[in-house]
């Protein structure tokens, strides 16, 4: 009888050492926690609420998850159309109290609708999730009479760089004209108002700046003949530039610094259109026409539908800077 009453005690005694160690088991397995990203786009440019970029320029897309969990990883897959065109797999790092993150640098091959999904597979550790971010890749083609996502690009690119345009939505005069301008800003001379791949490579990347000489003028405006370019300024910060055509070789623009001592509206007998006279009979003014070259007789001219809003902005007594 004492044999099996023993028997009995260590059996019994068995299953209750197995039993603490599976429950102590289970007690160490946490189950896998849930998470979730957001995907944010840098590098790419939003108009209208859209995010555009072009064909071949990189743009970072940048992830964050949430809770941070040590050896976690994601899928990137990118696609353009149905196309995929780069598939990553990207470590999760920390980057925050509970918050982990991964870049993925991508480039469109093409135009159309590109679409960059994250997956993560679920883990002992972490659930399973998925995000998904799309952005247009428009073509770098566009000329006179067009609308669109691009023209629109263009425009807002344009007055980030205070060249003067009104943002209309067409690719209309006033948009060739601040292409004009641009073009002399960056140094490729007069009479190219076309919006080529190189062009709006340029004006993606913010290439080009107005570099101002009398930032101790306070609001003046600097007349740039060497660029044919016309600048109206508040002490160091440029507002807007405008192209201009100033005196040809045989009349040309005086250099100097001057003030403006009247403003006549309107037509003058001449032609001269909304004019602001500096020194002596010497203007700035819209005129038909105002052509990309030095052309005039000694005045800056503007396209005249350019001539109001450089008028409405100029005061008499206002510093005139003109300088090679």
């Amino acid at each position: 009888m004492r044999r099996g009453l023993l028997s009995v005690t260590l059996s019994a005694a068995a299953l209750s050492l197995w039993l603490s160690a599976g429950s102590a088991s289970a007690a160490g397995s946490a189950p896998a926690v849930p998470g979730h990203a957001r995907l944010y786009l840098n590098g790419a440019f939003f108009v209208k609420g859209d995010a555009v970029t072009v064909p071949g320029r990189e743009v970072e897309v940048q992830g964050f998850v949430r809770p941070y969990v040590p050896g976690q990883s994601v899928e990137v897959k990118s696609y353009v159309g149905a196309r995929r065109f780069k598939t990553d797999r990207l470590r999760v790092k920390p980057a925050g109290p509970g918050l982990g993150a991964f870049t993925e640098r991508l480039r469109s091959p093409a135009a159309g609708i590109v679409r960059v999904k994250v997956t993560h597979a679920g883990t002992p550790q972490m659930g399973g999730f998925s995000a998904q971010r799309a952005l247009a890749a428009l073509a770098p083609s566009v000329g006179p009479g067009a609308r669109g996502l691009l023209v629109d690009l263009l425009q807002q690119r344009l007055a980030a760089l205070h060249l003067y345009i009104p943002q209309t939505g067409v690719f209309d005069e006033q948009t060739a004209l601040a292409l004009d301008a641009y073009h002399r800003l960056i140094g490729w001379g007069e009479g190219n108002a076309s919006a080529d791949p190189h062009t709006i490579a340029d004006l993606l990347n913010g290439a080009g700046a107005f570099h101002v000489r009398y930032p101790g003028d306070g609001k003046h405006v600097e007349g740039d003949l060497g660029n044919q370019l016309l600048a109206l300024i508040y002490g160091s910060r440029v507002y807007r530039i405008y192209p201009i055509s100033s005196g040809k070789p045989s009349t040309p623009t005086v250099l100097g610094r001057y003030s403006v001592y009247s403003k006549v509206p309107g037509y003058l007998p001449d032609g001269m259109y909304f004019s602001s006279f500096f020194t002596g009979g010497y203007a700035i003014h819209g005129y038909n026409p105002a052509p990309d070259y030095p052309a005039s007789h000694g005045c800056m001219r503007l396209p005249i539908i350019d001539a109001v809003s450089v008028y409405d902005w100029l005061r008499v007594g206002n510093r005139v800077d003109v300088y090679q």
